[in-house]
C-alpha cells in the first residue's frame, strides 16, 4: 500500500505542472466548449489514469532508468527512433512555451513587459544549468502541494459565489476558439500533450519499483487524484469565466479576485512551477543531445535556452494554441503505440509480476533475522531469479534493498561503512 501511495503522489506531482497552474491550458482544452467541456475533463481523467497505469507498469517491468529502454523493446526500430524524436522535440517546445508563460505571468501581475519576465526566467535557467539541477529541483518540488492547496481554495471560494446564470457563462466560454474540436478529441489531445511531456519521468518512476502491480495501481490512483484536481480547476475556471475570459494567466486573476495578497503569493508559486518545468525541459534536452559528448553540454544548453527565448517572443497564448495541439496529436500516437505493446505483453507482464512476488517473499525470508532461510529456499530463489526477464543480479539487488528498507535493516554497504568507522576510531 505504501508503495502504491508513493507512486501515485509522484505521478500527480509530475502531471500538475506549470501549464495546469496557470489555468490557460484547461480553458483551451475544456472550458472553451462550455458546459460539455466539463465532461471532456472527466473523459481526459479516465484516460490519464489508464495510461498512467500502463506507463508506470512498463517502467517497472523493464526496471527502466530512462524512456529509451522501453522504446527499444518495441516491435520496430524505426518506431523506437520516432518516439524518441517526438519526446526530444517536445522538450524544446514546452521549454520555449514556459519562457513565454513566465513573461505573461509577471506582465499580468506587475505590468512588466513580457520580455523582462521571460528574460529573468532565461537567466535563472542558464545559471541553474551550471549547478546540480537535481538539488535545485528538489527545493522547488515543495511548490506542487501549494498549487494543489491553491486550486482547492479557489474551488471552495467559487462554490460559495456561484453565479445565477451559468447558461450565460457557457455561451461566453464558447466564444473562445479552441484549436482542437470536437470536445472529446480536445480531451484526448490534452491527454496526449500531458503524457508525451511526462512519459520519460513516468517510466523512470515505475522503473524505481520492482513491484509491477503496485506501479500499475499507483498510476491508476494518481490518475484518479489528478482527475479530481482537474475537475476542481475546470469548474472553478468555468464558474469564474466572465472575470477571466481575457486573462493570460486565469488562475492568477481568480486569486486576485479572492484577495490581492493571494495573487502576490500565487504569482511566485506559478513562476516557481514554470521554472521547475523550464529547467527540466532544457536540461533534459541538453543532456539528450550531448549524450555521446558530455563536455559540450554547457554550450549546447546555453544555445538551446537562447533559441527558446527568441521563440518566446511570439507570445504565450499564441504559442499554446499553435504548439500544444501538435504535441497533443504526437502524444496520442505514442499512447496508442505503448498501449498496444502493453496489451500484447500482458501475459509476460503478469508472469513476471508473479515471479517477482515469489522472489520478494524469498528475499524477505532471507533478510529477516527472525526467520530461517533453508538451502531449499536458496535454490528456489536462484531458480526464480534465473527465470526473471530482468538481469538476475539487478533484480535481486533492487528487491533486497526494498525489503531491507521495509524491515528497517542496514544495507551491506552501510554495515561495512559502520565497521570501517569503528575500526578507524579504535
Amino acid at each position: 500500500m505504501n508503495r502504491t501511495v508513493s507512486i501515485a503522489l509522484a505521478f500527480v506531482g509530475l502531471l500538475v505542472g506549470a501549464g495546469f497552474a496557470t489555468g490557460r491550458e484547461i480553458i483551451q482544452y475544456f472550458i472553451s466548449f462550455g458546459t460539455v467541456g466539463l465532461w471532456g475533463a472527466v473523459l481526459s481523467g479516465v484516460f490519464m489514469a489508464l495510461a498512467g497505469a500502463v506507463f508506470l507498469q512498463l517502467g517497472s517491468y523493464f526496471l527502466a532508468n530512462e524512456h529509451n529502454l522501453v522504446f527499444r523493446n518495441l516491435s520496430f526500430a524505426w518506431l523506437s527512433w520516432l518516439l524518441d524524436v517526438m519526446v526530444t522535440l517536445t522538450l524544446f517546445a514546452i521549454g520555449f512555451v514556459m519562457l513565454a508563460g513566465a513573461g505573461s505571468n509577471l506582465e499580468q501581475q506587475f505590468g512588466w513587459p513580457s520580455w523582462i519576465g521571460s528574460g529573468l526566467m532565461l537567466i535563472l535557467v542558464i545559471v541553474t544549468g551550471f549547478f546540480d539541477v537535481d538539488k535545485v529541483s528538489n527545493i522547488i518540488s515543495w511548490v506542487t502541494p501549494l498549487i494543489i492547496v491553491a486550486v482547492i481554495v479557489a474551488f471552495i471560494y467559487t462554490l460559495f459565489h456561484i453565479p445565477q446564470d451559468t447558461a450565460h457563462l457557457s455561451e461566453l466560454a464558447q466564444r473562445k476558439e479552441s484549436p482542437v474540436s470536437p470536445w472529446w478529441l480536445a480531451a484526448l489531445n490534452y491527454n496526449g500533450l500531458a503524457l508525451l511531456l511526462g512519459v520519460s519521468m513516468s517510466i523512470v518512476i515505475g522503473g524505481n519499483h520492482t513491484d509491477t502491480t503496485a506501479a500499475a495501481r499507483g498510476g491508476l490512483a494518481g490518475g484518479v487524484l489528478y482527475t479530481v484536481m482537474l475537475l476542481m480547476a475546470a469548474v472553478t475556471l468555468f464558474l469564474s469565466f466572465d472575470q477571466i475570459a481575457d486573462a493570460d494567466v486565469p488562475m492568477l486573476t481568480i486569486m486576485e479576485n479572492i484577495h490581492p495578497a493571494l495573487a502576490l503569493v500565487m504569482v511566485w508559486i506559478i513562476f516557481a512551477m514554470i521554472y521547475n518545468t523550464c529547467i527540466g525541459m532544457f536540461y533534459s534536452l541538453g543532456k539528450r543531445l550531448t549524450a555521446k559528448n558530455e563536455k559540450h553540454f554547457i554550450p549546447v544548453f546555453v544555445v538551446l535556452c537562447l533559441m527558446g527565448y527568441a521563440v518566446s517572443f511570439v507570445g504565450f497564448s499564441e504559442l499554446m494554441s499553435k504548439v500544444y495541439p501538435i504535441i497533443g496529436y504526437a502524444g496520442m500516437f505514442m499512447v496508442v503505440v505503448l498501449l498496444g505493446f502493453w496489451i500484447r505483453s500482458r501475459v509476460e507482464i503478469n508472469r513476471e509480476s508473479r515471479l517477482r512476488d515469489k522472489i520478494r517473499r524469498l528475499v524477505r525470508r532471507r533478510e529477516d533475522p527472525t526467520k530461517r532461510f533453508t538451502s531449499k529456499q536458496a535454490r528456489e530463489l536462484e531458480h526464480a531469479l534465473a527465470e526473471s526477464q530482468a538481469e538476475a543480479e539487478q533484480i535481486e539487488e533492487t528487491i533486497s534493498e526494498e525489503v531491507r528498507d521495509e524491515l528497517n535493516l542496514e544495507s551491506p554497504s552501510d554495515q561495512a561503512e559502520e565497521e570501517n568507522t569503528k575500526t578507524a576510531g579504535a
